[in-house]
């Protein structure tokens, strides 16, 4: 993600169902999954007792009335014997729930659980299969779910909530699962997702669009987008197909768009091979605050700039191919994508002279105390989008003064690779560069992820920053 800091300035950051169950889940209960994954900031995301496989969406959206309908199929493995489950779901009225196609008793509870009971308890080790029928009207947010268009489409984005409105899912990072689908809609209006278009047919007043993310995914980096499309097309040298998609009022995003060959070949030299199947950019005209790193495919706010489509990319490696354990980690997400933008592009591309960049910046903030007050490892719930931002890049600049360039730029390679589809943490990369690094970075790591006040000029100005 990438906040709009036009709006939000490193100064502003400074300063129950027809099938009712008998009862909720009882989380003492041995045979009950837990309501949460355990992420200390959002404790109650995600949920226990099993793992997910494959999510098979299907929807039919409305655009003038708001209106959806949805089925959606969940297969996952029980990890532990379940007498009763959670899904994470805030969306509308749900009107029946099978597991293993039997009838199941569900009861909706808390801002996000969907309590299932199915008739016949399931086993450890076992596949089994839930589906949720569900519809009503959705409600518009100002980016935690659905978003309505200025052309009356609508979009769903939000981090690190947004898919619980719009289907069923197990919504931790913890719980990647590959993603499909089906999404109708009038046929005047066209579909937007991840991954790969695998279908387009109109029928009737209809159309229905299918897509699919054959790489696992999370639940924010997932979405679906209708309005009135305009398309490019264009395919890498190596023959991986990118498709991006403009909203009627965001047409000027095309030249950004036109560059993204370009973007992927720039960051696959630097963090391997571009992880999934296509890419491409969903440029919306509604007045985000922010873009997003939608897995693929990013969406792109109107005051996207050629900075925003670089950091969004970088997340492709960082954030979405490999992911957080927990949102105290976050770190791994934005500083590196941070980096990737405002250092990295203007450096190789532009030939800017990064160093003096980052003392100019050190300079402006060194006796402010409250620009080095939020620490960069476990920011503390609700600071986890503010110092990752401005002080992530630093960090990560002064970190690779004091390994020097090959030593940097292998291990930070190396470690995205080494996660590839998977999860990492902030201490897993902190023991990893330890590893790797020429020196020891003991203190450095201490003095910039763990404290916060302002580091001493031994970690503040390594190696060449010194002059």
């Amino acid at each position: 993600m990438l906040r709009n800091w036009r709006y939000l300035t490193v100064g502003a950051v400074l300063l129950l169902g027809a099938n009712a169950a008998p009862a909720q889940a009882d989380s003492s209960d041995p045979l009950t999954g837990a309501p949460g994954a355990g992420d200390p900031y959002y404790p109650l995301d995600g949920n226990g007792g099993y793992d997910v496989g494959h999510y098979d969406v299907t929807i039919a959206y409305d655009p003038p009335t708001h209106q959806l309908t949805g089925d959606t199929r969940v297969d996952a493995v029980a990890t532990q014997a379940l007498r009763v489950f959670n899904l994470d779901y805030s969306g509308p009225a749900v009107s029946k729930v099978t597991v293993n196609n039997l009838p199941a008793w569900f009861d909706r509870n808390g801002e996000h659980e969907l309590s299932v009971t199915p008739l016949l308890p399931l086993l450890p080790g076992l596949p089994f299969t839930v589906r949720v029928e569900y519809a009503g009207e959705v409600t518009g947010t100002e980016g935690e779910g659905w978003v309505f268009s200025p052309s009356g489409g609508a979009f769903v984005a939000g981090e690190p909530h947004s898919a619980s409105s719009w289907y069923p899912l197990n919504d931790t990072p913890l719980d990647k699962a590959t993603f499909t689908l089906h999404a109708t809609v009038p046929q005047e209006w066209e579909v937007m997702s991840i991954g790969d278009k695998v279908s387009d047919t109109v029928q009737g007043a209809n159309r229905t669009v299918s897509w699919e993310m054959r790489q696992p995914v999370i639940g924010y980096l997932t979405t679906v987008a209708v309005d009135r499309f305009e398309f490019l097309e264009q395919r890498r040298a190596n023959g991986t197909p990118l498709l991006s998609a403009f909203a009627p009022s965001a047409g000027q995003g095309r030249d950004l768009e036109a560059r993204l060959p370009e973007i992927l070949d720039f960051q696959e030299e630097l963090y391997g091979p571009y992880p999934f199947d296509t890419a491409g950019g969903l440029y919306v005209d509604t007045g985000l605050q922010f873009s997003l790193e939608t897995q693929s495919r990013p969406i792109y706010a109107p005051w996207t700039d050629l900075s925003t489509v670089v950091h969004e990319i970088a997340h492709q490696w960082w954030g979405d191919s490999m992911s957080v354990k927990q949102w105290s980690d976050v770190c791994l997400n934005e500083c590196f994508a941070s980096y990737t933008a405002d250092y990295l592009w203007p450096e190789r591309k532009d030939g800017k002279d990064v160093d003096a960049e980052y003392r100019d910046t050190v300079a402006k903030y060194h006796d402010n105390p409250k620009f080095w007050e939020i620490a960069l490892q476990n920011p503390g719930k609700d600071n986890e989008f503010t110092a990752v931002y401005y002080r992530g890049p630093l960090f990560l600049h002064a970190l690779r003064r004091t390994m020097g360039d090959a030593a940097f730029f292998g291990a930070v390679r190396d470690f995205v690779m080494a996660h590839r589809y998977g999860n990492a943490s902030m201490p897993e990369f902190r023991t990893f560069l330890g590893s790797r690094s020429p020196v020891d970075l003991t203190g450095f790591l201490a003095a910039w992820l763990d404290r916060t006040d302002r580091p001493a000029d031994e970690f503040l100005y390594p190696g060449p920053l010194r002059a």
